[in-house]
């Protein structure tokens, strides 16, 4: 038999509490039950499939609050969203009206009539989980085509984008954003040395250093081989430059024996990062080539170290 998708029942007025979940049941679902708003809203996670039995009926907060919820649990940035497929159950006198005024956006939805067979509920359901797993594919495709497979970064045209937007809007409303720009030491000789499985594991593990120092609205990409990028909106050269040593630290306490090396290889980095107060950088390139140049003066001083532009001669 087809294992099926986990339901949260949220039996909120309780009315058919038996009949539904003995539909559920004996379709094969595994069911959990809650009996009012404050703990659905709590179980939203890991559910695959919500159904809905509002305590007031056509309920548009309750519905809404749930619909909020479940448009927003896997929204974490570790990768593409599956938001939880919610059928809605209803009487007829509800079904227009209900239709008409819930404006659901959390994920896909559909209703169903209180008196409704076993096999309505079965082709219903049915589509329900369809129409998650398409989109959980459409998401997977999107997320893999602009993060990069190695670190979980965004790709190089990804991240262009993203300091684009920021760049503009900093422009716009005067705030402060920090430009970073961080290359691996010595990252050629890893690939002369040692299998470029073993240099494929130092871009991962410094991909997993990046993300993990970042703030939720921080920005980060992998432009290309070794090359990284970081952009840090509402920073300015303090913050930055805080950001800046922790992530250099942290990459260089990657050093050591790595799976499928015959040596033990030393990880370092060369950093460089410019920062905009929203006025006195006349354009994004102006922004990137001050980082860039910042990047040569880290290597140019013999790396594992961070340059901040303003601080060159």
């Amino acid at each position: 038999m087809t294992q099926r998708a986990p339901i949260l029942f949220c039996d909120h007025s309780g009315e058919r509490s038996e009949a539904i979940g003995g539909i559920l049941e004996a379709l094969g679902y595994p069911v959990s039950r809650s009996g009012f708003l404050r703990r659905s809203l709590e179980e939203l996670a890991g559910r695959e499939v919500i159904v809905v039995d509002p305590l007031a009926r056509a309920g548009q907060v309750e519905i809404l609050a749930l619909d909020r919820a479940r448009g927003s649990r896997n929204g974490d940035g570790e990768g593409p969203r599956e938001d939880a497929p919610a059928l809605l159950i209803v009487g007829e006198r509800e079904l227009s009206g209900l239709i008409g005024r819930t404006g659901l956006t959390g994920g896909p939805w559909d209703v169903i009539r209180d008196d409704a067979t076993t096999e309505e509920w079965r082709l219903r359901l049915g589509r329900l989980e369809a129409e998650r797993q398409r989109l959980a594919r459409v998401r997977d495709l999107a997320h893999r085509a602009s993060h990069d497979d190695l670190t979980g970064l965004l790709r190089k045209d990804a991240f262009q984008d993203r300091l684009q937007e920021h760049f503009s809007a900093a422009h716009r409303h005067h705030f402060e954003l920090a430009l970073v720009l961080l290359d691996l030491d010595d990252f050629g000789q890893v690939n002369k040395v040692h299998d470029h499985v073993v240099g494929d594991r130092i871009i991962g593990s410094v991909g997993e250093v990046i993300r993990r120092a970042l703030r939720t609205e921080d920005v980060a990409g992998r432009l290309g081989g070794d090359e990284f990028a970081i952009l840090l909106p509402y920073t300015g050269k303090m913050d930055a430059s805080a950001v800046v040593n922790r992530v250099r630290d942290a990459i260089a306490k990657l050093s050591g024996r790595f799976p499928g090396a015959n040596a033990d290889i030393r990880v370092g980095s060369s950093i460089g990062f410019e920062t905009f107060d929203g006025v006195d950088i006349e354009s994004l390139e102006d922004l990137r080539l001050h980082a860039e140049r910042a990047l040569r003066a880290a290597k140019e001083r013999g790396g594992n170290q961070g340059v901040y532009f303003r601080s060159l001669d």
